[in-house]
């Protein structure tokens, strides 16, 4: 991953470590919170990711430290001078809110300082014919935001944004007709449901791109290629501007690969126009 962010340089420690679950927890907590992390006590972040504080210390030493002191030690060496634990007192819960989406923006550019991955994605879902994109619950607005945008360029994209039984005979559906690629949109909670119709998909030959909060999420093992964007956590509901923002990157790497996407814009608008569809 690239990019010099908080999370960048989280994601770069954590990277290629045989970590357990209760340690991935801890790790996407660290991540979620990547601003705060050099600051936080051993106890704090065993609150954080819902552990007890030995796990805390059994994760640092599995990252190559003597304890979390020394581990807290080297985030506070290698963080930008001036780097302070939270934002200033003064500020509301809203104005709170709204710079850690700033937070997330910043760390969401710094992975796409290397374009490969969405380029990739991109190439991925515009050669699917049908492109299924599923997001359940709270991961639902960006699955039907992503298909409605898609629709005006591809040609069969099919959204998944209800589980429930015909989950499974959906993605049959698509298999048969020539799916290759699915797009997953994945944020807290992550249901169940949602890891199992993406392993199901695996199986049924379907390559998975996943954009989810972070590289640690439940999705992870059943994505092919996983694109993190954090989500904001100060107020009472999830905020997730830098996942849609991310959704929408991706959808310009797939018309970048539809010679046709262009021409279905224009013929869209001009039939739009002709019927008063908007309101200029």
């Amino acid at each position: 991953m690239s990019g010099s962010g908080p999370a960048a340089r989280l994601q770069r420690l954590f990277e290629g470590q045989r970590l357990t679950p209760t340690q991935r927890r801890i790790a996407h907590s660290m991540v979620r919170r990547a601003a705060d992390a050099p600051f936080l006590s051993s106890v704090e972040l065993a609150e954080l990711a819902g552990v007890s504080q030995p796990s805390v210390t059994r994760f640092a030493v599995a990252l190559g430290f003597d304890g979390y002191p020394a581990l807290r030690k080297h985030l506070r060496e290698v963080a930008p001078a001036g780097t302070e634990g939270g934002v200033e007192d003064s500020l509301n819960e809203y104005q709170q809110a709204v710079l850690a989406e700033i937070e997330n923006l910043r760390q969401l550019s710094d992975l796409l300082a290397d374009p490969a991955p969405v380029e990739r994605a991109g190439r991925l879902l515009a050669a699917s014919r049908p492109l299924l994109v599923l997001g359940l619950r709270a991961a639902s607005p960006q699955a039907r935001g992503f298909g409605y945008f898609a629709g005006k360029v591809h040609p069969d994209v099919r959204v998944l944004d209800e589980g429930g039984s015909m989950l499974h005979d959906r993605i049959d559906a698509a298999r048969r007709a020539g799916a290759s690629a699915l797009m997953c949109f994945a944020l807290p909670r992550h249901p169940r449901e949602a890891v199992d119709a993406l392993a199901y998909a695996r199986e049924q030959g379907l390559t998975v791109v996943t954009v989810a909060d972070s590289a640690f999420a439940p999705v992870a093992a059943q994505s092919d290629l996983l694109l993190p964007a954090a989500v904001g956590t100060g107020l009472a509901f999830d905020t997730a501007c830098a996942p849609m923002l991310l959704g929408r990157a991706l959808l310009e790497a797939m018309c970048d690969e539809l010679p046709e996407a262009q021409a279905r814009l224009e013929e869209f608008d001009a039939k739009a126009a002709a019927r008063g569809l908007f309101v200029e």
